[in-house]
């Protein structure tokens, strides 16, 4: 038998932190991996953690707990799939360090991903954008710091996890005013600022007395926001919104529809793909292609150049509330 504790320990320790130097977030996703996979360990097999060996954990087992995570915690398949990429790097380092359960740990590689649906993804209009710029109470601290915090976020189009680690010394302003981040992979990149939004962090930094290593933007206690928080500011602002907007309130709006939001308003405006995958720090071209599916405007312009000249061009849309109804079915 061989003891799991110990292949654990070495994994996060040699493999994940002095080998690979692998980011914070990394590390703390494969650990939540691992916590709900021992105290899944433990309920069914009824061991502690520190004396089930590797053996316990063999591909049926494996594949138990990720039913579980379906069937139990609700999770979907692309989180499934998410915990599944942690055990198998695990395993992976499993079999380089003891041969002797390169069995064991092959069975669990060949465990293959959940196909799931590839929906659209979400993003908003322009009256939208406006709607939920203008939710914000600017008589109130925290509402010129959200509303700073959305406009460089819909603008820029950077990740939480970029917009948490920004700091007052990253944001350039004047002549080619530009934010400085650093994204996944440790790749730096510099995105421009429009006029009105280096106006707007420019009053928001000289509001709160930033200096260079404090955080952009920060909590009522000056700690930098965390992502919960950020998720919270975005949902509480796009309720206020979806009164005057009422077709925010069927979307769901989290922060990251706001990256897309960024990545749209530039297609739109007719900026290549490329420069788009290198605005949003994408590793690849195909990452920006999602863009391209989402885009009806761009999917009508194609459908007029193959339609007859003398035809018109319109989209259906029900004249009658029951009719609208059975439509939406």
């Amino acid at each position: 038998m061989t003891p799991l504790p110990a292949l654990l320990q070495g994994f996060f320790t040699d493999r994940l932190l002095r080998q690979r130097q692998a980011s914070g977030h990394t590390v703390a996703a494969y650990r939540d991996t691992f916590r709900l996979l021992l105290v899944f360990a433990t309920e069914t097999l009824g061991q502690a953690p520190s004396d089930l060996s590797l053996e316990d954990l063999d591909a049926t087992f494996i594949g138990e707990f990720l039913d579980h995570l379906q069937k139990h915690r609700g999770n979907s398949a692309r989180t499934r799939n998410a915990r599944l990429a942690a055990i198998r790097s695990f395993y992976s380092y499993v079999a380089l360090t003891e041969p002797a359960c390169s069995l064991i740990c092959q069975r669990v590689l060949a465990i293959p991903n959940m196909r799931h649906e590839k929906r659209p993804i979400e993003f908003l209009s322009r009256t939208e954008i406006d709607a939920l710029l203008a939710a914000p109470d600017l008589s109130s601290w925290t509402g010129r710091r959200d509303r700073a915090l959305l406009l460089l976020a819909i603008q820029t189009g950077l990740r939480v996890s970029e917009i948490i680690g920004l700091r007052c010394e990253d944001v350039a302003l004047g002549t080619g005013a530009h934010v400085r981040c650093t994204g996944k992979g440790r790749k730096k990149r510099s995105t421009p600022l429009r006029k009105d939004v280096a106006r707007t962090l420019h009053a928001w930094i000289k509001e709160c007395h930033g200096r260079d290593g404090d955080p952009l933007f920060t909590s009522t206690r000056r700690g930098p926001l965390s992502r919960d928080a950020i998720e919270h500011l975005v949902s509480k602002h796009v309720d206020t919104a979806s009164h005057s907007c009422p077709t925010l309130g069927r979307k769901r709006v989290t922060p990251h529809v706001l990256r897309h939001t960024a990545a749209m308003e530039l297609l739109q405006g007719g900026v290549d793909r490329s420069v788009i995958a290198l605005w949003l720090g994408h590793e690849s071209l195909e990452t920006t292609q999602i863009y391209l599916h989402a885009d009806m405007a761009m999917k009508e312009k194609a459908m007029e150049r193959t339609t007859p000249s003398r035809a018109k061009i319109v989209r259906y849309r029900p004249d009658d509330d029951l009719m609208a109804f059975l439509t939406s079915l």
